[in-house]
């Protein structure tokens, strides 16, 4: 059985991608057919006129996973200007639309134990015609991994998305993490532990910025102790 997270983020810049090529790798670790999946993407860039275009963070979950994928699988919808995802498309004249996510998806996740899909931005982000991006692990029913950029702001932040989660019908917020994204974030601790009351649990792991330690692993040093044996059980490598 398929296990699948829908990874979004308190804003954009919070850490979704370092939190989730770690998730890959620790998952490859202990032997799953782990993927990353990043449906849209702005911010693109071409290595010569000619070629495709290629987002950074799809790239990196492109070679986090265990199971070779075509870029173009990991991130059917890429955009060169790095604006709002729906402005992107929009101006290139792409729809975006939520059958045919749907649809991607259900071909892309074939034959993976394990299956993280990055939002773009936040939870509400917007979608070109209509809708938003969250339509598409509301649709497929998914749990959702909440980054937690760890500064200022971060706690109303993450309780309006937690209940934003917890609004629709299907998605449930699954847990936590958070990322040390700004060094001089004061009273750390106290926030930690402000936030583990508004989300209903202490984090699932809250490590230091891992892409300035220059790492993309839950190795590094920890503010608080991760709660290693839930975060393997929910990632399918634990107990059952």
């Amino acid at each position: 059985m398929t296990r699948a997270f829908f990874v979004t983020g308190t804003d954009t810049g919070v850490g979704k991608t370092v939190v989730t090529v770690a998730l890959l790798r620790l998952a490859h670790r202990h032997g799953l057919r782990c993927i990353g999946l990043k449906p849209v993407a702005s911010g693109g860039v071409r290595r010569a006129p000619t070629t495709p275009l290629r987002n950074r963070d799809a790239l990196e979950l492109q070679a986090a996973g265990s199971v070779p994928l075509a870029y173009a699988t990991v991130n059917p919808h890429c955009f060169e200007p790095a604006i709002a995802p729906h402005l992107a498309a929009r101006e290139a004249g792409v729809a975006l639309d939520l059958p045919g996510l749907v649809d991607w998806y259900g071909q892309a996740s074939r034959g993976a134990d394990l299956v993280l899909v990055e939002g773009a931005g936040g939870w509400r982000v917007p979608l070109h015609p209509a809708g938003f991006l969250s339509d598409l692990p509301e649709a497929l029913g998914m749990d959702v991994l909440l980054v937690v950029g760890l500064t200022l702001g971060c706690l109303n932040h993450a309780r309006l998305t937690a209940e934003a989660i917890a609004g629709t019908d299907r998605c449930r917020l699954a847990g936590w993490i958070g990322n040390a994204v700004d060094p001089a974030f004061e009273r750390i601790h106290e926030n930690v532990a402000t936030l583990a009351e508004l989300l209903g649990g202490p984090p699932l792991a809250c490590v230091p910025d891992l892409r300035q330690a220059g790492r993309s692993d839950f190795g590094a040093p920890l503010y608080e102790c991760p709660d290693e044996p839930r975060l393997l059980e929910m990632l399918g490598v634990g107990p059952r």
